[in-house]
């Protein structure tokens, strides 16, 4: 390796100051909205129709089992986490 190479390969400390601060202008991003998407009403999601993703439908399967319940396997997003709210509460995981 060159010295040339090696000098290129460091990262540049005359990069932009500003370009952390922009970070907020970023599309997608939260920006200044206080709500936390995390704490949105599953019914407000926005993919909350979609079928329930591979770690929610074995969390739902794990939570279910200890509750001795029975959860269907063709739930929403946004229902099989309200399933996972209701059972961390039955089950006492969720706290």
């Amino acid at each position: 390796m060159t010295d040339q190479n090696a000098a290129s390969s460091t990262p540049d400390d005359t990069e932009d100051p500003g370009t952390v601060e922009d970070q907020d202008d970023m599309l997608g991003s939260r920006g200044s909205d206080s709500d936390d998407a995390a704490s949105k009403d599953p019914a407000d999601w926005v993919t909350g129709d979609e079928p329930m993703t591979s770690a929610q439908r074995s969390y739902l399967d794990t939570l279910a089992r200890e509750a001795g319940e029975e959860v269907p396997g063709d739930l929403t997003k946004a229902q099989a986490s309200a399933e996972i709210e209701r059972l961390q509460r039955l089950t006492g995981r969720g706290q």
